[in-house]
């Protein structure tokens, strides 16, 4: 009898553990969405999306979507995943210090040569930044562009072309989705706005998240 309840016992936390990881999603190389709630890894700027980075002899390299799976085999694998914020950015999300299980994912990002220390705005992983870039692992092998550099870099070229310079697209697809795309998403180019099936262009991020679209997201 204790054996049975022992059991189903622990059928019942692999259940609930399966279902706290399945509410974790990978929306980039920095951001997470746990739940309902976005959580933007604090301290770090990894690639964006669509960005590629500069190898050591020459040509480049997917260094955006290398971050992306990285940061999934971090998480999805995980038994836990969870998030301290330290504040919330202009977009509504989570400034945060995350782990699965016993990780800490902000410093790990750096530490694979796959994220900036965002010293803008924290010197939390500068010291980890510098030993790294000795190495030349990863973002570090060559000169590259910091993804800050490739998000102004992006919009400037497409707020040229977007109606009063608002360059975010905000799409509607078959499920009913509101899903907003940043000139550096990598599907920007090929995401087209018909304000007649109440799709529309946002200003801005903050705009977009507001009027409830959200970003694209990886993973599972």
């Amino acid at each position: 009898m204790w054996q049975r309840v022992i059991l189903l016992a622990a059928a019942s936390l692999i259940i609930v553990r399966t279902a706290l990881a399945a509410e974790v999603r990978v929306i980039d190389g920095d951001t997470l969405r746990i739940g309902d709630i976005s959580h933007r890894l604090y301290g770090i700027d990894a690639p964006e999306a669509g960005q590629k980075c500069a190898k050591e002899n020459g040509g480049s390299w997917a260094c955006g979507k290398a971050a992306i799976s990285a940061m999934e085999a971090l998480v999805l694998g995980a038994r836990s995943v969870q998030c301290e914020p330290q504040g919330e950015d202009d977009y509504g999300r989570k400034l945060s210090i995350c782990f699965a299980d016993s990780v800490n994912l902000n410093e790990e990002m750096v530490r694979l040569g796959l994220a900036w220390s965002f010293r803008r705005y924290s010197s939390m992983f500068n010291e980890l930044e510098e030993e790294i870039r000795s190495t030349a692992t990863g973002i570090w092998q060559a000169e590259t562009q910091t993804p800050w550099d490739y998000r102004a870099e992006r919009w400037q070229v497409a707020e040229q072309e977007a109606p009063n310079g608002c360059a975010i697209k905000g799409n509607i697809n078959r499920k009913g989705e509101k899903i907003y795309h940043a000139p550096w998403s990598p599907w920007y180019d090929r995401t087209k706005v018909d304000e007649s099936k109440g799709q529309r262009w946002f200003c801005s991020e903050a705009e977009a998240t507001a009027a409830g679209w959200r970003a694209p997201m990886w993973g599972r």
